[in-house]
């Protein structure tokens, strides 16, 4: 019997047919999902109040009262209306797609993109998040926004319709304006807006592109088997769609309508102050003007200013239990063993150099690697199983670690001297003062200097019948001489 050839098209399409033909697994977590329930059919029900929303968030996110309030309203009206609409009969439905999509406005690091993922945690919902630019400086445009949705699907692990509860997040987006030119990247910029449009009111997304050769192998088969081709599809009707961006510029064009002179409509702020408060007066002419489709705008019916942070809101963001960037840090020391502690002097040097570096809250982490990143070097190769944070630590922290070090070297030297020799060794001050300065001049560590300064102490303490001895800075100039001295005038009182 002969063998049959090898065909490695046909092993090819049959690793294909048993990819594409692999169940999806259901999410336990989905919105309304059970385990076992086939992820086409899951439910989506969400019954939480603005209130109940906006009380989360509080918790986490500092000094965005105004905004927090707006979005957390909004976010659950979309939600709980996609519920009632259900509801309702197709014909009775009103005509047209209104949602909630929002714009937010705000510089840096003041928590955007921060506050959306909490409200896709706390709702259940998959979230998506990505930079404008991506769409625009590369050339993407059709399809490739289009990807963003497909994003949620997987997000949703292949559930299609949780996916089409999700929330897609959109950053830089004043970045995708047009400059009023007609050639050159102006081009992009506005197909990219165009391409938006579809996808923010309610359109259908192919599950797999056209170019996907899984995807042409899988329609082939099966047509071959059933004689028709049933394309997979995302309705994005009910995504909801945030975007956001600082719109440097934005004050401008708001000031010249408002026919404000240039040092701004109010003498009595500060020029940060100032554009926060020209923003506060956007409409939507004005983002028209600065680069954006009528249609575009048309579709983000809800505007929110974000504020400024003030150093201030950084030490409140450091001093909240929930802050992610102190539970953070005190995770990393934790994984050696070590328990961190954080003085209000420590925060408030944070908040202030943090806010010097003009980056919102983002700033908060750099400062605290900076200022740290020795001790989390250092620390693990000691005893040392606690560390305070204090202001002389942050404004000085060579100095600090060096001291740390220095005491914790003199204590594992007394740890080994008792251990040794049953004698417990106390140290003054300016012993080891001098003691730090040998070890410094001869390029070696405390406890090796201790070891060759004091080796040879235990039999002279125990000829005194002690059980413990101090060590002045005397004895650190001339160990023998000093201990030999010591017994001599002390050995005849006995």
């Amino acid at each position: 019997m002969t063998k049959p050839m090898y065909d490695p098209n046909k092993e090819w399409e049959e690793i294909l047919k048993q990819d594409l033909q692999e169940p999806v697994k259901p999410n336990p977590e989905a919105v309304g999902g059970k385990p076992g329930v086939n992820p086409k059919r899951s439910e989506m029900n969400f019954d939480i109040k603005p209130e109940e929303l906006e009380s989360y968030l509080n918790r986490y996110v500092v000094g965005q009262e105004d905004a927090v309030e707006i979005i957390a309203t909004k976010v659950c009206t979309h939600f709980n209306r996609m519920n009632l609409e259900k509801t309702i009969p197709e014909e009775e439905r009103p005509v047209g797609n209104i949602k909630s999509n929002m714009l937010l406005i705000g510089p840096t690091g003041v928590g955007k993109t921060y506050i959306i993922k909490l409200i896709a945690k706390r709702i259940g919902v998959p979230f998506v998040k990505a930079d404008a630019t991506k769409f625009s400086e590369t050339g993407y445009v059709g399809g490739d926004v289009e990807d963003l949705v497909r994003e949620l699907v997987h997000e949703s692990d292949g559930d299609i319709t949780r996916a089409e509860y999700g929330i897609i997040y959109l950053d830089e987006i004043d970045k995708i304006a047009s400059s009023g030119n007609v050639y050159g990247p102006d081009v992009s910029r506005t197909g990219v807006q165009r391409n938006l449009l579809k996808l923010m009111e309610e359109s259908e997304v192919d599950l797999k592109t056209p170019h996907d050769l899984a995807s042409q192998v899988e329609a082939a088969m099966e047509a071959q088997r059933t004689g028709r081709v049933t394309r997979k599809k995302i309705n994005t009707k009910n995504i909801l769609f945030i975007v956001s961006g600082a719109f440097n510029g934005l004050e401008d064009i708001i000031k010249k309508r408002m026919n404000l002179q240039a040092i701004g409509f109010d003498k009595s702020t500060t020029p940060r102050e100032n554009k926060q408060n020209l923003f506060r007066e956007v409409r939507t002419e004005d983002l028209i003007q600065f680069g954006f489709e009528s249609e575009f705008v048309g579709r983000l019916p809800v505007t929110v200013i974000l504020n400024e942070m003030t150093e201030d809101g950084l030490f409140r963001i450091l001093k909240n239990k929930y802050s992610t960037v102190v539970l953070g840090k005190k995770l990393d020391f934790k994984a050696y063993g070590i328990d961190v502690e954080f003085t209000d002097d420590a925060l408030q040097e944070f908040a202030r150099r943090a806010y010097r570096e003009k980056t919102g809250a983002r700033g908060l982490l750099s400062v605290f690697e900076k200022s740290l990143i020795k001790f989390e070097k250092t620390l693990p190769s000691t005893e040392i199983k606690k560390l305070v944070v204090d202001g002389e630590l942050v404004n000085e922290p060579s100095a600090a670690l060096r001291k740390m070090l220095m005491n914790d070297s003199i204590k594992s030297f007394q740890k080994d001297f008792l251990l040794k020799s049953g004698i417990y060794l106390e140290f003054e001050k300016d012993a080891v003062e001098k003691i730090q300065e040998k070890a410094q001049k001869n390029n070696s560590s405390i406890k090796q200097v201790c070891e060759d300064l004091f080796h040879d102490y235990p039999y002279g303490i125990r000829l005194m019948g002690m059980d413990n001895f101090r060590i002045p800075a005397d004895a650190v100039e001339n160990p023998s001489e000093y201990i030999d001295n010591y017994i001599r005038t002390n050995y005849k009182k006995k």
